[in-house]
């Protein structure tokens, strides 16, 4: 009994180091952030379903409901899924389905829900604000589109303007902060708000955000467990919707990709590395990580701007690709080759250490518009598309379709992978979906 006392009290004396210091490492079934850990849109070892039918119930393991409007994607770890949602409180306004130019009129209710991984039941929902929004959305996006971030303690969301909240995995809120008015839109209409959708990282016990708006912006990084602000660089940016990654490399590298420049920071201090200059509007895709390298896209106008592959470590260009970059998804990087889906649905790809192009096909001639970013597991990727179809294409140096699979309503949020589930998030409803017999 002494043996067990002085044990357990061995490790509740390191409980708060652990905690502090501690580098957690997401399990095999966690997706814990915006396309998964290290916010590579990859998943080794799962095993996601080729084809379904949500109408008739095959291969969906559950499905839950989630009311009002979200564009957030959902994060996994262990048997808990997490995801955000802006619900108009207004009954007449169709339980989220207002017009962008008139949501500043209606209440809303920003609300964090938590699944239960195997069944779909609802452990727990807490509201985290209610009131008048305090920016307009663009007609394509949410009060609802930053993508939660899990460490399997702490579950941290940001709700926009209306503040980033941090909540243990049971529900019990930890800590808040107003990070002010994120005023995102187009910079030359100012007053034409198209509210923020960048998402909040965690990285080594601190929450790190990046809110480049019409002015004032910056990124910041605050303690996961108190809130205590770590760290601020302001920069001198215009508004942009990307979401860091760090680069953990001999140097790790906090990359941040924003209009005017892309940067890398020291993710401990905030302290400005490298920049170059890219000189564009609207950046959307984040940047993805390709061994030393990191992938930066985005800018308008769709198609028409470059793709950069940097030296993560010092912000040197490895190699450009002229044309071609995408308007609103992310890249993805799989066994060696980087995959670009325009917001059209021409997909190309390439060889991720020259930028040789590989190939580049339609995915499909009747595909919708794409802005939700593909993810990869079991050699296969997953596109889906704005008209609620995901298309399934193997991956390798030659284009197959092998399957399509209509979701039956609009998607928008990035698909998420745990084992073998695919969690798919439509615009009313959350499906996991498995190959089980």
């Amino acid at each position: 009994m002494r043996y067990r006392s002085l044990i357990l009290a061995g490790l509740a004396a390191a409980a708060p180091a652990l905690l502090a210091g501690a580098v957690i490492t997401p399990g095999a079934h966690d997706w814990p952030s915006f396309r998964g850990a290290g916010s590579a849109g990859v998943a080794p070892g799962a095993e996601p379903p080729i084809s379904w039918d949500v109408g008739e119930s095959r291969h969906v393991v559950w499905t839950a409901t989630i009311p009002g409007l979200g564009h957030s994607s959902p994060v996994v770890w262990g048997d808990r899924v997490f995801v955000t949602t802006a619900v108009a409180l207004d009954a007449g306004n169709g339980g989220g389905q207002d017009e962008a130019a008139a949501v500043r009129k209606t209440p809303h209710a920003w609300r964090l829900y938590c699944f239960d991984r195997l069944t779909g039941r609802i452990v727990w929902e807490r509201t985290a604000y209610e009131g008048l929004p305090r920016v307009k959305h663009h007609a394509k996006a949410s009060h609802a589109s930053a993508t939660p971030a899990t460490d399997g303690t702490h579950v941290v969301a940001m709700m926009g303007s209306e503040g980033l909240y941090t909540y243990d995995v049971e529900g019990r809120l930890l800590w808040k902060k107003d990070l002010g008015r994120l005023d995102q839109g187009y910079v030359d209409e100012p007053d034409d708000e198209w509210g923020p959708a960048s998402s909040p990282i965690i990285h080594d016990g601190t929450v790190i955000v990046q809110n480049d708006r019409q002015r004032d912006s910056y990124v910041a990084a605050f303690d996961v467990r108190t809130g205590e602000e770590r760290w601020r660089a302001g920069r001198d940016e215009m508004p942009s919707w990307a979401t860091p990654v760090v680069h953990r490399g001999a140097r790790e590298t906090l990359v941040t990709s924003s209009p005017k420049h892309i940067r890398g920071h020291d993710p401990d201090t905030g302290r400005e590395l490298w920049r170059i200059e890219d000189g564009t509007q609207v950046k959307v895709p984040s940047p993805v990580v390709a061994g030393d390298l990191v992938i930066v896209t985005g800018g308008w106008p769709t198609g028409g701007r470059p793709i950069f592959a940097l030296r993560a470590a010092t912000g040197e260009i490895a190699w450009q690709v002229h044309r071609g970059s995408p308007y609103t998804p992310t890249p993805v990087v799989y066994d060696g080759i980087l995959y670009v889906c325009v917001d059209n649905g021409v997909l190309a790809a390439y060889d991720v250490r020259t930028g040789e192009r590989i190939y580049q096909e339609r995915i499909a001639r009747d595909a919708g518009g794409f802005s939700a970013s593909p993810v990869a597991a079991a050699g296969r990727l997953y596109f889906a598309s704005e008209d609620g179809v995901l298309y399934v294409v193997r991956a390798g140096r030659t284009f197959e379709l092998l399957a399509s699979n209509d979701m039956g309503e609009m998607v928008l949020a990035t698909p998420a992978i745990s084992g073998d589930l695919l969690l798919v998030r439509t615009r009313t409803k959350l499906y996991a979906l498995a190959q089980r017999s």
